[in-house]
């Protein structure tokens, strides 16, 4: 079995930042993307970002394209999530995701593609 653990959310003040952590345990996994999504109250989860370990290609949505940074360290299995310029409407709880397939460009946004998902954590944007 494979666990992803998110760590790093919270409640911070619009324009401010936070740095999300998401690290990969258990059995033997090796995987060809790592992705974080997040879901609003009400509303459907969304694709935030990407990160395809064998390409070194990232890939955002447009939401939050300049603002947020994905990165990795695929020895850890770990993969970071820096959110800068937060804004209200990021208010989510963010949830870490991990593909053991490959994927192309279009694949990455799809969560039906992503076979491992963490449990979430909240962040909170005041205005």
């Amino acid at each position: 079995q494979v666990q992803l653990v998110e760590s790093g959310g919270g409640l911070v003040q619009a324009g401010g930042s936070l740095r999300l952590s998401c690290a990969a345990s258990g059995r033997t996994f090796s995987s060809y993307a790592m992705g974080w999504f997040r879901q609003a109250p009400g509303k459907e989860r969304e694709f935030v970002a990407a990160l395809s370990w064998s390409a070194g290609s990232t890939y955002y949505a447009d939401s939050v394209k300049g603002r947020f940074t994905i990165s990795g360290d695929n020895a850890k299995n770990t993969v970071y999530l820096q959110m800068n310029s937060l804004k209200p409407e990021d208010t989510a709880v963010y949830y870490c995701a991990a593909a053991g397939r490959q994927l192309y460009y279009n694949d990455y946004p799809s969560p039906l593609l992503y076979d491992y998902w963490g449990q979430g954590t909240q962040v909170t944007v005041s205005s």
